[in-house]
């Protein structure tokens, strides 16, 4: 039977209904909110209104949190290039050491949140107190601290800490599959190592540097983690962190909402020429860099310099990862925060009172995993079906879909939040402000492209000839997709469900636009912990909030790899 005739068979009572199922899933929970936004920001009253869009703009501030946008975006970009392209040449293209096992420490910071990141370094390097500034200045008797971390270069540096990956990632799927046969040939013909990367490899892999590059810029843009943590202090505010205060201070007045709606657009917009100046790098057509016959990479010799380059990305992950990592446990573990992280100082009080008395940490743990589980879940199940119509059906429409399916993953967290403030909260008929619900459903919006991608990258390798044989011994459409499809695609399902579930568990960009007090997250609890002076204990739920994570990406780990067998 053709496929052809399973598209006769099945007639509207079955793709048609799942098309327009998929489309109004999508438009409810991710159009919808966008569209709130742009609506807002120009009109009021349904009249079209240019003049406040004007005013929101041309004002001080906002022209400060747009500046200070680009410039960390800027900063965070050209560091993370360097070193995320630096790490992949290292591990794909030279003989280093245990270059496998330096592979999966890169990738560390993908799984830790930045924010409490940032939180470490705000106690390592503020100016007069942190603890590496304190051991300079006492030692040598310094009278300034070495370094500020609450400036522009200390919020970027830590951003590139956790960020680099990205670059990392992209880098060396394109090294890897590189034909080395132009390396080869100036090898050949004389030309030394720095010449052959500068003039034939970095040319050669540049769009998926520049495809990585584009992504941090994206993130950057609209991260709110770092700079709520290391700026707002010092007045540096972007615009993710501008959209909060004026919100936040003015407890969601109807005023606040459309400044943020109007800084909100500014996102969309730079979000947009972001994703445009990719497609454009992406598309062009003279970078080729797979050739058509089997090859394994030309690896570098390194000679002398094979253990001190080892010794050297062992220290980076130890400077950038592990020692804030340890500083979150020891400060959690410290009665007040400044004291010396000696035996005589350190305790497990602060843990059991934000595990066992603390009764925000029990909600916010019980929150999170709820939110993560159901977002998972819901997302799981639907991005199947949107899926299959994107990947398996021939109907008229789908391309909506492909394009509603993308819209989150371009659009800011907090630009997902306002929106679904402004869907959600009474003027259409239902209010679920101020609920666990409206978390749930900004989660659901924020994250469905990533389920869009792991299950289409699943239903891509279900060959059409297995549905077209089961439809030829008469089982109908949903009996096939029960009995085939759905087995299958199962690996995917599961990917999908754990690309939710973590970031959601530690998720904060929207949750500290949504929450109320009975609805934070463990994200929103160390913020506010932090944001009202508690150091020590938003340091100790920081710590119990990295064992949940360790432990959660251990069991994706076991789970996916289970699965995939």
């Amino acid at each position: 039977m053709s496929s052809g005739t399973i598209k006769k068979d099945s007639g509207f009572g079955v793709a048609q209904l799942i098309l327009l199922i998929s489309i109004a899933v999508l438009v409810i929970f991710v159009a919808w909110p966008v569209i709130l936004i742009l609506f807002n920001a120009f009109f009021v009253n349904g009249e079209f209104n240019s003049l406040d869009f004007y005013r929101v703009l041309t004002d001080s501030e906002t022209f400060k949190a747009l500046t200070n946008s680009v410039l960390i975006a800027s900063m965070t970009t050209i560091g993370s290039t360097i070193v995320g392209t630096f790490f992949a040449w290292l591990v794909t293209r030279t003989d280093l050491p245990y270059k496998t096992f330096m592979k999966s420490l890169f990738l560390v910071p993908f799984m830790l949140p930045s924010f409490i990141g940032a939180l470490a370094w705000k106690m390592l390097l503020s100016p007069y107190s942190g603890y590496i500034n304190r051991f300079f200045m006492d030692t040598f008797g310094l009278t300034e601290p070495v370094f500020n971390i609450y400036s522009y270069v200390g919020i970027s540096a830590v951003e590139v800490m956790y960020l680099f990956p990205f670059v990392f990632i992209q880098v060396c799927g394109a090294l890897e599959r590189m034909d080395p046969t132009l390396e080869e040939s100036a090898r050949i013909s004389g030309a030394g190592l720095l010449t052959i990367t500068r003039k034939i490899t970095i040319p050669l892999v540049l769009p998926s540097i520049m495809s990585g590059a584009l992504l941090i810029m994206l993130y950057s843009m609209a991260h709110f983690g770092t700079v709520a943590v290391l700026g707002i202090e010092q007045g540096i505010y972007n615009i993710p962190t501008l959209i909060y205060e004026k919100i936040h201070q003015s407890a969601g007045s109807f005023e606040s909402i459309r400044t943020g709606t109007v800084l909100s657009t500014v996102l969309i917009v730079s979000a947009a020429i972001i994703i445009w100046g990719q497609q454009k790098i992406l598309s062009r057509g003279h970078y080729q860099i797979i050739g058509g016959k089997s090859f394994r990479p030309m690896e570098l010799k390194l000679r002398g310099l094979r253990y001190p380059l080892l010794i050297f990305c062992l220290a980076y992950i130890g400077f950038t990862i592990v020692l804030p990592t340890i500083v979150i446990f020891l400060v959690g573990g410290v009665a007040t925060y400044g004291l010396p992280l000696t035996w005589e100082n350190l305790s497990l009080n602060n843990y059991k009172y934000v595990l066992f008395e603390y009764e925000v940490t029990k909600d916010a743990i019980f929150n999170s995993v709820t939110l993560g589980l159901a977002a998972a879940l819901i997302t799981m199940f639907a991005g199947v079906m949107i899926s299959y119509v994107i990947v398996k059906m021939k109907v008229r429409g789908k391309g909506i879909l492909e394009f509603l399916g993308m819209l989150p993953f371009s659009v800011p967290g907090s630009v997902i939040a306002l929106g679904v403030i402004l869907a959600w909260s009474g003027q259409f008929g239902i209010n679920i402000y101020n609920t666990i619900w409206i978390i749930l459903v900004s989660y659901i919006a924020r994250y469905m492209a990533f389920s869009l991608k792991a299950n289409s990258a699943a239903l891509e390798q279900v060959h059409d000839s297995l549905m077209e044989a089961s439809r030829s011994c008469g089982a109908t459409m949903w009996q096939s997709l029960k009995d085939i499809v759905v087995p299958l695609v199962r690996p995917g399902m599961i990917s999908a469900f754990f690309l939710i579930f973590l970031p959601a568990l530690r998720e904060l960009t929207v949750s500290i636009m949504l929450y109320a007090p009975t609805t934070r997250t463990i994200g929103v609890a160390i913020y506010t912990l932090n944001e009202d002076g508690e150091t020590v204990m938003s340091t100790a739920l920081a710590g119990v909030a990295l064992v949940i994570i360790v432990v959660g990406q251990s069991l994706i780990n076991h789970f996916t790899k289970k699965a995939g067998e």
